[in-house]
């Protein structure tokens, strides 16, 4: 078996094993506790309503395309999804650690899991140069818009877990209060979302960011303030997505040259 096979069969060993380890902690669940129940437990705004989990389930499916795709024997040369193989088992291992880390509450421990996740998500979605140059069709839907919606949701839960670990640790947001803190971070959402849209045309991460702040606007319907500025941040990112659309079907940004 070459490298390249050993590659290959490690990403699909890897995201079957997330996929079993994240369906474990709620099915067992680990420590006796769902993944969820903690989370509740925490006093933060910056946590969506828990339909919005759900996105998982897109999520897994998204990446079990790409475990598949990148299997194909047409594939296995193919040198963006060579670069970022060991990366995505990198990605895997720091998921299911987290996992381990939140359940037995070790809370501050699993800042440290879910930034290695976003950095190796960052990594990959450079490596993929999703935006910057053109690939068949297959591997956009199968590889690009998978890690696209994976970084948007890591991206939001990364926020979400640092203000659940400040919560553990008591602190209540210095001279900002929390909702002031909700309403930067919402702010710097948008702001990402904008970022990818006119630089990637990525029009799947700033989706899941909509789809978050409407979940946090749903869930803290009773704190005004934090919902009003979800709701109109929704509203950014969709306005920012809509006009790169225009833009790019306008002719307005550049075209992707074709990749190897």
């Amino acid at each position: 078996m070459n490298r390249d096979s050993v590659r290959q069969l490690l990403v699909i060993v890897a995201v079957i094993g997330t996929i079993v380890m994240n369906g474990l902690a709620n099915v067992l669940p680990i420590n006796g506790q769902t993944t969820g129940e903690i989370s509740d437990r925490f006093e933060v705004f910056f946590v969506p309503a828990g339909y919005v989990f759900s996105i998982w389930g897109l999520i897994y499916a998204g990446l079990l395309a790409y475990a598949v795709f990148q299997a194909l024997p047409a594939q296995r040369e193919n040198p963006r999804l060579r670069a970022i193989g060991y990366l995505f088992v990198g990605s895997c291992i720091a998921n299911s650690v987290w996992i381990v880390l939140w359940h037995y509450e070790y809370f501050v421990l699993t800042m440290v899991a879910m930034v290695a996740l976003l950095l190796s998500l960052i990594a990959i979605y450079v490596k993929l140069e999703i935006g910057h140059t053109a690939v068949s069709t297959a591997e956009k839907w199968l590889v690009r818009i998978p890690f696209s919606i994976y970084l948007g949701w890591v991206s939001v839960a990364t926020i979400a877990n640092t203000t659940s670990v400040l919560d553990s640790l008591g602190w209540s947001g210095g001279p900002l209060s929390p909702e002031l803190w909700t309403i930067i971070m919402l702010l710097t959402g948008v702001l990402l979302a904008g970022l990818l849209a006119f630089t990637r045309r990525d029009l799947a991460y700033g989706l899941v960011l909509v789809w978050a702040f409407v979940g946090i606007a749903i869930k803290h319907s009773d704190t005004t303030s934090v919902s009003t500025a979800a709701w109109i941040a929704s509203a950014l990112v969709v306005i920012l997505l809509a006009v790169s659309l225009f833009r790019a079907r306008s002719g307005n940004q550049p075209v992707s040259q074709p990749a190897s």
